[in-house]
């Protein structure tokens, strides 16, 4: 295994403290806040498997579509990469969990980023799991196309490929192909699978991502 210095330096992107990667305050802080009063109440059990990331984490009724899995849910709206490695502390690290599905990068690239810092993103994350939790398998959920940021769709893709060159170098991350079932005969998103904002999974769209991922779990 690498250290978590050496995981990054081979990509290039230097490893910070993770509070350097949002400046405070942090627009989500009170979402965390609320994830750790949930725990303070009750906490999970440790080697459960953790899902994390923006709205579509966070919009996956996961206790309804992975029953008696052992899934923390730990997806808030609107958040980026950077947020996932802020926040790698508090709401990854606690749980020590068997394996972490991840799905960041679409909130970056609206916002205006480009692949190669979703990329570097991804790659700081890992390096904190490589660092905290050794021999942990994460498993990255690409960047979806949606027909309400179809207009950066090429940047999404880009992103998706440099944090999928990463992956194939190392046999505990894996990439999951979500996205190809999303699109219709002619290569565009197809409508019946997306919220009328047309940005976010419906029932349906959720429906074919859990029979990807359900085969994933780890016993």
């Amino acid at each position: 295994m690498l250290g978590a210095f050496a995981f990054s330096v081979t990509y290039g992107v230097g490893v910070a403290d993770p509070a350097e990667k949002a400046p405070p305050p942090n627009p989500f802080e009170a979402d965390i806040r609320a994830f750790e009063a949930q725990d303070a109440e009750s906490m999970p059990p440790e080697r459960q498997i953790l899902f994390v990331g923006s709205s579509s984490i966070r919009m996956w009724n996961t206790d309804k579509w992975f029953p008696d899995r052992g899934i923390i849910n730990r997806g808030f709206g609107g958040s980026t990469m950077s947020d996932a490695v802020y926040f790698f502390d508090r709401i990854v690290a606690p749980y020590r969990p068997r394996a972490i599905f991840l799905y960041e990068g679409d909130n970056d690239i609206a916002g205006g980023r480009p692949a190669e810092q979703v990329r570097d993103g991804f790659v700081r994350f890992a390096a904190l799991v490589e660092e905290k939790l050794p021999g942990t398998p994460l498993y990255y959920l690409p960047i979806k196309p949606s027909a309400a940021r179809w207009d950066v769709v090429d940047e999404m893709r880009r992103a998706n490929c440099l944090i999928n060159v990463v992956i194939r170098d190392h046999e505990w991350m894996h990439y999951v192909d979500t996205n190809e079932i999303l699109l219709g005969p002619g290569g565009t998103p197809r409508p019946e699978l997306y919220l009328e904002d047309g940005l976010h999974l419906s029932e349906a769209g959720y429906a074919l991502w859990t029979d990807i991922v359900e085969p994933l779990l780890p016993e």
